[in-house]
């Protein structure tokens, strides 16, 4: 079978599930996965001819479309920031709104007065590494710890660091357990659990089916649980002027800040994704 062959038995057969762009750029990402062809190698040349095991590739990948699995679980990674980060079910599949919180993060150290001297940053609830890791490589002179409750996703993580060769120190930590941080911290950044269980009706099939419920989900009773966590511990580890970064619930800004307040921090910026949602705050000690 050549590639043009397999293109149209491919769209075919999830043209039921999915709109035609997105099976097309499924395609294009398991090709160059697969095959190291990139989609104009693919126009120029459709009598290229496929072996019977990558054929077989392609199939478990139909398979697994078809039952919803996310494109990146399929192919083992994503990209983050520029960044190549592998994934699994026991990790999130990094967003966009995350890298432009990661921007943030960034942006704000380099417009510091001080921002040569060594930075201490702590990235709450790690999953894949992707902040970290992400934060480690351009910012080069910090000392960037990650934590998370789940030593799967941490084996992912410093997986991660070590093929993009950033400096992050890892621990398994249970936030909701931990009475102390190991050390002071200039930032903080956390990506924290917070979507209630009465938010799941908007979520997509893929997210619910297969990404991990420990890294998404809340109880509706109490959907500011991991910040009012976070926040105390900032309160006892971040130096002076310390900074704390969170991703956040669009519909909850509004509540956190106010718990923000309560705990002690000032100067508490919301502030909306490209998408015009309230998605991350930051605040200061």
């Amino acid at each position: 079978m050549n590639i043009l062959e397999l293109k149209k038995q491919f769209q075919e057969s999830l043209s039921e599930k999915y709109p035609l762009e997105e099976i097309q750029s499924f395609f294009n990402i398991l090709s160059e996965s697969y095959l190291n062809l990139s989609r104009i190698q693919i126009a120029t040349n459709p009598e290229i001819e496929v072996s019977k095991s990558d054929l077989e590739k392609f199939q478990n990948a139909l398979l697994r479309l078809r039952r919803y699995e996310p494109i990146q679980y399929i192919i083992g990674e994503t990209e983050f920031y520029g960044l190549p980060i592998k994934v699994n079910n026991y990790t999130l599949i990094p967003r966009p709104e995350t890298e432009e919180l990661v921007s943030w993060v960034l942006d704000e150290i380099s417009e510091s007065s001080d921002a040569a001297e060594n930075k201490t940053i702590l990235d709450v609830g790690t999953g894949s590494g992707c902040i970290a890791i992400s934060v480690a490589k351009h910012i080069k002179n910090a000392n960037v710890s990650a934590i998370d409750i789940s030593e799967e996703a941490l084996k992912i993580a410093r997986y991660n660091a070590e093929i993009n060769a950033a400096n992050v120190s890892f621990l398994k930590t249970d936030v909701l357990k931990a009475n102390s941080l190991k050390q002071n911290f200039d930032i903080i950044i956390s990506n924290p659990p917070y979507v209630r269980e009465l938010e799941k009706e908007q979520m997509q099939e893929n997210v619910l089916k297969f990404e991990p419920d420990t890294a998404l989900y809340v109880k509706n009773e109490d959907p500011l649980l991991f910040y009012r966590v976070i926040s105390i511990l900032a309160k006892k580890h971040l130096k002076p002027g310390g900074k704390l970064f969170f991703e956040i619930n669009e519909y909850l800004s509004e509540e956190l800040a106010a718990l923000l307040k309560s705990k002690g921090f000032k100067d508490i910026e919301v502030k909306q994704d490209i998408f015009g949602k309230d998605r991350m705050v930051k605040c200061n000690l």
